[in-house]
């Protein structure tokens, strides 16, 4: 029997695999500013989905590096995705408002 945690961890691996591709072609052919941050954020979406596989199968450890007796990493790979399509919605706005 397949674990529940590691057939949810393979389809976001692979949804997420798809939309990286995506996003690295429509990288190649466009260069907005926002949709260069909507694709940086999938790409950063993908590194916490590889990130939480590699913590899942014990090659990297769980708890390392971390700040104030904290992780660092899980808080990062968990915000940074959105950050950036925060970052592209705020060029976006500002790019309408101007109008």
């Amino acid at each position: 029997m397949i674990d529940t945690a590691v057939l949810v961890l393979s389809s976001r691996l692979l949804v997420m695999a798809v939309a990286t591709f995506l996003a690295i072609a429509v990288w190649a052919r466009v260069r907005d500013a926002a949709w260069m941050l909507f694709v940086i954020g999938v790409i950063a979406g993908y590194a916490d989905i590889l990130y939480n596989i590699l913590i899942h199968f014990g090659l990297l450890p769980a708890d390392w590096p971390t700040l104030l007796g904290q992780p660092v990493l899980p808080f990062v790979f968990v915000n940074l995705p959105w950050l950036f399509f925060s970052a592209a919605f705020l060029l976006l706005l500002r790019r309408y408002n101007r109008r």
